[in-house]
């Protein structure tokens, strides 16, 4: 319902109107003074608060996120009143929850790799030696998009996150057959070196089959090449930067966290968590210094 158009203009007939009230309905001219003035014809809510929305379009050349990092340099720099504030709505809100998932998702899969691979290998520490590969892969996939000149998208840290699959895997190969010779009474140098002797082919063949596999999908060739080329880039320039690092890291790690792996305290705590979660230590751990036969 609306006043007649006649009356619109009229300030004694909008005075004449009513308003609900407790003992009520209460005339306007009441309660309110009624002048004259200019106004916005509209006025524009964000949750439940007045607000001005300012609408922009990328520039040629230029990425999302640094698009958005200028505006909110450029509104810093006004200097506000403490009672304004601004958020940052449309595309770049998608942006910012894809990297809070995003950073969430690479944290909860190392959490379950290091999960996985304690069960597997039966220690809490040789797992961490075969994740000691993660961070180096980091580095080297964001050296790969500077150097081809890309931006780091939601593409290129989807390929982020399937290099920290790819890049273990060799060092899965180097620490599972250095166990293997000790366990057949080899010495702890003499077991590395035959095992990264040993390894190395198969590291080299695998590296180089998913290097391969790749090429065609970094060329970007087809309907939506482009997004996928961003993984494949990401990929192909951190597993093979990584690689050699990878080889010397793995054996040096292994060295270092094999004396606290033997370790007494190290033992202890195997059989105490064994008890308490039989499912992740795989069978019980005896105490190191009880014997077999009196349990």
């Amino acid at each position: 319902m609306r006043v007649a158009e006649s009356q619109r203009r009229d300030i004694d007939a909008i005075g004449k109107l009513t308003v609900p009230s407790p003992k009520g309905p209460v005339r306007i001219d009441n309660i309110a003074r009624l002048e004259r003035g200019l106004g916005p014809s509209a006025l524009s809510r964000y949750n439940r608060q007045f607000s001005v929305g300012l609408n922009a379009d990328l520039a040629p050349g230029h990425a999302l996120d640094e698009a958005s990092n200028d505006v909110r340099r450029s509104i810093a720099e006004l200097n506000l009143s403490p009672d304004i504030t601004f958020r940052m709505t449309g595309q770049t809100k998608i942006l910012d929850e894809t990297t809070q998932n995003l950073i969430m998702a690479i944290a909860l899969a190392s959490v379950f790799v290091y999960m996985v691979l304690a069960a597997q290998f039966e220690s809490f520490l040789q797992p961490i030696i075969i994740m000691t590969v993660l961070p180096l892969s980091m580095p080297f996939a964001l050296f790969t998009l500077w150097v081809t000149g890309r931006t780091l998208n939601l593409w290129s840290a989807l390929g982020v996150l399937l290099l920290l699959g790819i890049v273990k895997k060799n060092s899965i190969l180097q620490v599972d057959y250095t166990n293997v010779l000790r366990a057949r009474g080899v010495p702890l140098h003499d077991a590395i070196v035959e095992a990264c002797r040993t390894r190395l082919r198969p590291i080299l063949m695998t590296t180089a089959a998913i290097l391969a596999g790749l090429v065609p999908t970094a060329l970007g060739l087809g309907i939506g090449g482009g997004q996928r080329s961003a993984i494949a880039v990401t990929i192909i320039g951190g597993q093979s930067l990584c690689l050699f690092l990878t080889l010397l890291l793995v054996p040096v790690a292994y060295v270092k966290l094999d004396a606290l792996e033997q370790s007494l305290l190290n033992q202890r705590f195997k059989w105490w968590l064994g008890r308490i979660v039989p499912s992740l230590a795989g069978r019980r751990v005896l105490p190191p210094e009880q014997p077999v036969g009196k349990l």
